[in-house]
């Protein structure tokens, strides 16, 4: 593929019933990110393999994202004193190597990235520190979450990832090692310490309730913690 490939037949090439990892350049990658389409896109690019998700967000990927987003207010509700920030779904470019749209992006201090007018509006990770956390909620592309997307997070060093399963209401955390590989682990580090099995227990509540009274039923939980 050439530089000079458009997204339309970029995106002849990708036709398939999932999306999938392809061979392409960084140039390809530029662009579908530079050339807008009436869809929702999500770009994932690992050296070489561009992903790109143009499938319309569902009501149940929908739902469980936003439930994350109440779960780290809820979370940090307790800790006055930690600054945090939410950038779910905002691009991360680690220029001409590495690029990804995670679904749950957390930066913890002060120093999270600002867009200044006439900047581009994504996160330029040679200008921006990394996030603590970032999370993929999974439906259709679950498979690729645990794999691809885990390998290509690790090589941008992010310390911390989260994979959501919708389907089997499970959360799946893991933790960058010093071999820059990640290993699952049980209790998240960025949320000191929170059990991921009590994320897991909140999902379950989705079965019959709303995110809204699942996130309530979680700050009760984490109340007496």
């Amino acid at each position: 593929m050439s530089h000079s490939t458009p997204p339309a037949a970029l995106s002849h090439q990708l036709d398939s019933p999932l999306p999938r990892w392809k061979p392409a350049t960084w140039e390809n990658y530029l662009a579908y990110r530079d050339n807008p389409t009436p869809e929702r896109v999500r770009l994932f690019f690992d050296q070489g393999y561009l992903f790109v998700d143009m499938s319309p967000e569902g009501i149940n990927h929908a739902r469980f994202r936003e439930l994350f987003t109440m779960l780290f207010a809820f979370w940090f509700s307790r800790q006055s004193e930690q600054n945090f920030d939410l950038l779910g779904g905002c691009l991360l470019e680690k220029p001409n190597q590495r690029a990804a749209s995670p679904d749950l992006v957390l930066y913890l201090g002060e120093d999270s990235p600002q867009h200044q007018q006439g900047e581009p509006r994504r996160i330029n990770l040679d200008e921006w520190r990394l996030p603590e956390l970032v999370g993929e909620v999974g439906d259709t592309t679950f498979a690729t979450d645990l794999d691809e997307k885990k390998q290509l997070y690790a090589a941008l060093e992010i310390p911390e990832y989260w994979v959501v399963d919708i389907r089997g209401k499970r959360v799946l955390a893991f933790r960058l090692q010093d071999d820059g590989k990640y290993q699952q682990c049980e209790s998240s580090v960025a949320l000191k310490g929170l059990p991921i099995i009590l994320l897991e227990q909140t999902l379950e509540k989705l079965t019959h309730q709303t995110n809204g009274t699942a996130a309530l039923w979680f700050a009760q939980q984490i109340a007496n913690l």
